[in-house]
């Protein structure tokens, strides 16, 4: 009993509770990374999904440590053979396909996110983060896009990057709306 007293006193069970937290935390945002994925509007040569609305997310919430780690535990999953890219997915294959560049963004746009963050507060500093962030997976997947398929950095900037670039403006104003609600409501944000 008295162990258990001198860990409470110390802080030590609360690290241990907080760590445990934060594991779920990034679990939580891996899981719906993967989640998003599967919503999936066929394109050629790369998708519409819902993934890059997690990663802006898990790196406002989670800062930019955790939302690293986050996406690369999303990516890692899918690496290891777990079916939870695009059209359930997996493998180093996918990993290193069409999309690769894309998926290797994430964790780095996360991160840069998760950052910006808490330099500033308010809804347009969030947008401009979480712009910077999806700019981070286009240029990195449209780039690996142009390398590994096209050779035609015009034809990869429109097919890789431009496309998607309604799409992105939604998700990004859902995802800065989301978050500028929740930092609004419970000031212990991001859980990091």
């Amino acid at each position: 009993m008295e162990v258990l007293r001198t860990k409470i006193v110390t802080g030590s069970l609360l690290t241990q509770s907080s760590a445990a937290a934060q594991a779920g935390w990034i679990s939580l945002f891996a899981v719906c990374t993967a989640l998003g994925a599967q919503i999936e509007i066929p394109h050629q040569p790369i998708p519409f999904t819902l993934q890059t609305f997690f990663v802006l997310l898990s790196g406002a919430f989670l800062g930019a440590r955790n939302g690293f780690i986050a996406q690369l535990l999303y990516v890692a999953a899918g690496a290891i053979g777990l079916p939870v890219f695009s059209g359930a997915s997996f493998g180093l294959v996918r990993l290193f396909g069409l999309t690769g560049g894309y998926l290797m963004g994430f964790p780095l746009a996360a991160a840069m996110i998760g950052y910006l963050v808490t330099v500033r507060n308010g809804y347009l500093w969030t947008m401009f983060s979480m712009f910077l962030g999806l700019c981070v997976i286009f240029i990195m997947g449209s780039a690996y896009l142009n390398f590994v398929a096209l050779h035609d950095v015009q034809q990869s900037i429109m097919s890789g990057f431009l496309i998607f670039s309604w799409w992105d403006i939604v998700k990004l104003s859902a995802a800065a709306a989301i978050y500028a609600e929740f930092s609004k409501r419970y000031k212990k944000l991001p859980i990091k």
